[in-house]
Parts: C-alpha cells; sequence; structure tokens
C-alpha cells in the first residue's frame, strides 16, 4: 500500500509538471504569434500585445527595395526612402518627445521603418506621425534638392574607401546590371540624374498600403491599437500599378581577376564573389552554414594579424544573392611570398577540403544561435517580403539541415563560378 501511494504521487506530480510544461510551450506559442488582421486598403496588420514591456515598437515594412530602382536612377529608392522623414526635427520628435527612437533601413528587398515610443499615450501619436509619413509624404523640388546633396555628400564618403570600392566593383563584376550588383545608395553620376518627378513615379508604384506590412509590439492595448490603425492608415491609398515581381538573371560571369585602383594608397582590398540563394530557398540553411564553415578555415589559415580582416558575407534576397569572401590589407601586403596574403590559394583549398562533421556541427550551432537572436516580427515580416512558407519552418530551418545537405551545398559552390576583384595602388 505504501509503495502504491508513492507511485500515486509520483503519477500526480509528473501530471502537474507536464501541465506546467505544456501550458509553458502554449504560453511561448501565443506570445510568438501575432494578432493578423488586414484593412481594407490592403495593409497588413501584425499585433503583439506585452504588458510587461516599456516601451512600444512598430515596424513598417515597403516590401519593394533598390532592387527596383530604374538603370541608369541607382538611388531612386533610397531617396524615396529618406523623404520619408527628410530632416533632423521629424526624427528628434521621436526621441524627445516619445521618448523613442526612429531608423529608416533601406536595402535591395524593402525599405523598413523602425520607430519605437514609451508605453502609453505617446504610442498613438507615433502611429498618427507614421501615418501621415507615408501616405502623404511631400514630395517637391526644394526637398528633394537638399536630400540629393546630403546623399552625394554621403557617397563621397563612402567611394572615398577602398573596402566599399571593392564591394561595388564585385558586384558588378559578378552580376552586371541585374539589381544586386548596382549600388543601393546609387553613384554620383545616378544620384545627380536624379529630380523629385522619379521620386513622385516611386512613391506611387511602391508606397503603397497593399505593398506593406505593418507590426506593433510591446506595451500596448490590443484593441486600441488596432483602432489606431484603422484611423490613421485607413486612408493610405492602394498602388494602381502593376509592379514586376522577378528579374532576367545574369549571364554567367567573368573570372579573370580584375584590379581597380584605391583610392587609398596605402590600403588594398580582395573581394571573391560566387551566386547564393534566394531568401526562400530550401538551400538557405546550407549555404549559411557552408559560408560560417568557410570564414572560420579562412580566419584561421591567414597571418594572425589579418584574421579580423577576413570574412564570408552571404546575402540572400527575393531572387538568388551572393556570397561574398572579403580580404583587407595594407598595399604590400597583396601578393606572393614571404607571407603575405595569398588569397587565391587559400580560397581554393579552404573550398576543396571535404566538411568534416565537427565543422559541421560547430557552424550549424554558431549560425542557428544568430538567427534565434533576429526579433520575432523580423520573422513575419520575412514572411511577405520573400513567400516564405512558414514562419516556423523558417525560424527552425537550422534544425534541419543536414551534415549531407551542406557537404552537397558545398560540391555546387566548388564549381561556381567565383569572380575576383583586387582593390590596389599599383606599384611604383
Amino acid at each position: 500500500m505504501k509503495n502504491f501511494n508513492l507511485f500515486k504521487k509520483v503519477v500526480f506530480v509528473s501530471a502537474i509538471s507536464f501541465g506546467v510544461i505544456l501550458f509553458a510551450s502554449r504560453e511561448s506559442a501565443a506570445q510568438s504569434a501575432p494578432k493578423q488582421e488586414k484593412l481594407l486598403n490592403g495593409l497588413k496588420v501584425l499585433l503583439w500585445s506585452d504588458p510587461k514591456a516599456d516601451k512600444v515598437t512598430v515596424r513598417l515594412r515597403i516590401h519593394s527595395g533598390a532592387a527596383f530602382d530604374p538603370q541608369g536612377k541607382e538611388g531612386v529608392m533610397q531617396l524615396l526612402a529618406d523623404n520619408i522623414f527628410p530632416n533632423e526635427a521629424a526624427r528628434e520628435f521621436f526621441v524627445e518627445d516619445l521618448g523613442g527612437s526612429l531608423e529608416i533601413i533601406t536595402g535591395y528587398d524593402y525599405i523598413q521603418i523602425n520607430a519605437s515610443s514609451k508605453a502609453g499615450e505617446e504610442y498613438l501619436s507615433m502611429l498618427e506621425t507614421l501615418s501621415t509619413a507615408v501616405a502623404n509624404p511631400t514630395i517637391d523640388k526644394e526637398t528633394t534638392a537638399k536630400l540629393k546633396t546630403a546623399l552625394l555628400a554621403r557617397l563621397k564618403t563612402i567611394e572615398a574607401d577602398p573596402a566599399y570600392v571593392a564591394d561595388r566593383a564585385v558586384g558588378r563584376r559578378l552580376l552586371g546590371s541585374f539589381p544586386y550588383g548596382r549600388p543601393i545608395l546609387g553613384t554620383t553620376t545616378s544620384v545627380q540624374s536624379l529630380d523629385f518627378p522619379d521620386l513622385i513615379d516611386a512613391k506611387q508604384r511602391f508606397l503603397a498600403a497593399d505593398n506593406a506590412t505593418i507590426t506593433v509590439s510591446g506595451n500596448f492595448d490590443r484593441a486600441q491599437g488596432y483602432k489606431a490603425i484603422r484611423r490613421y492608415f485607413g486612408s493610405w491609398l492602394k498602388s494602381d500599378k502593376r509592379v514586376p515581381s522577378s528579374f532576367t538573371q545574369p549571364e554567367n560571369p567573368p573570372t579573370a581577376l580584375m584590379t581597380v585602383a584605391s583610392p587609398n594608397k596605402d590600403v588594398a582590398a580582395i573581394r571573391m564573389a560566387m551566386r547564393g540563394v534566394a531568401r526562400n530557398s530550401k538551400d538557405l540553411a546550407a549555404s549559411m552554414v557552408f559560408s560560417n564553415i568557410l570564414e572560420t578555415r579562412l580566419k584561421a589559415r591567414v597571418p594572425a594579424a589579418h584574421a579580423n580582416d577576413v570574412f564570408v558575407k552571404n546575402e540572400a534576397h527575393t531572387q538568388p544573392g551572393t556570397i561574398v569572401i572579403g580580404f583587407a590589407a595594407g598595399k604590400n601586403e597583396v601578393g606572393s611570398g614571404n607571407g603575405k596574403i595569398e588569397a587565391n590559394d587559400l580560397i581554393s583549398k579552404a573550398l576543396a577540403d571535404p566538411i568534416t562533421d565537427a565543422e559541421f556541427q560547430a557552424a550549424r550551432s554558431a549560425v542557428s544561435t544568430e538567427w534565434a537572436k533576429r526579433e520575432i516580427a523580423q520573422f513575419w515580416l520575412d514572411l511577405d517580403t520573400y513567400k516564405l512558407a512558414s514562419v516556423d519552418a523558417d525560424r527552425s530551418m537550422f534544425d534541419n539541415v543536414s551534415f549531407d545537405e551542406v557537404r552537397s551545398y558545398a560540391e555546387k559552390a566548388r564549381t561556381s563560378p567565383l569572380v575576383s576583384v583586387l582593390v590596389n595602388t599599383p606599384a611604383n
């Protein structure tokens, strides 16, 4: 009887424990899944309410970015993004009056506004301010001229950086006129050619409610928040022009080394690049694990003084993106012999060596950890931008990637065309 009573206690405790775990998992799932709505104008709305938060965060994503810049007019989408809040006074309002922050990000695939305010009625002012900025932006000659001047000054600064010159050169070499080979910020020549009618056209085509998703998370009343979004964003117009969804893929690139003069005579940069995969590709996880393995190998094989100057950047977009391998060095450190960096030999060997299980396990753990740090709202926004299968599958993709998949991807990478660019000052 004593043993039977003990057994009942164990079963009871186990049942309670299981119930707590089940409740916790359900609560976690509920917190990660937003309340979803859609306005009549097509704006998708995602709401997460957290009474414990000390602020409210809004992310508003336009699902079109610099990839849609017309050829020869690169920088249009960047200027359009700059025009949303065209002066510092607007940005200061978010900091000083709302106790929050404001940033605008322009990429190839989207424009995203990230804004925050203190928890309380301030978030309603934030929503109203954001709605006015995107639904009724002021696009005129005077504002456009000021934005162009600021962007040209920015270009003058970054075009003096050998690393930026190398990044742009390898993009052109690999992709030609394909959108991802063109600069997001544009060039001095392309930006000078832009005028406010170009921004108006981009606004009418892309800055539209049915081409956007808004997320609200933090300490706010969900019913009140949705009501405010309907009130402030309900009059935002749909686009009346068809937006193309795909681009003609580039031809195979030339693989001979291209040399570009460095804007800094004391700094050199090396870039090598190959095509990558799309953000919604089934091979994305394998490509990211492969990129991490490649970077780890290269860092371990260069002189210790240069380990921090080596990177492998995997950029996945709506269309297949790029994997860029980069080195930075002084002008006399590029060449052969005497311990100087031999980029070609290093990369050839790093690509040729078979992947070990230890490398796979370490790389998968590293990229999975970084992936898990992303805000949940970013996964949901990516769902719409990249037409992903599901948020759950996207968040857990590294749990399912296998050693054989990474090894197979590495085999494909070894046979992919690899372009090379050297940014250096010619020897006297």
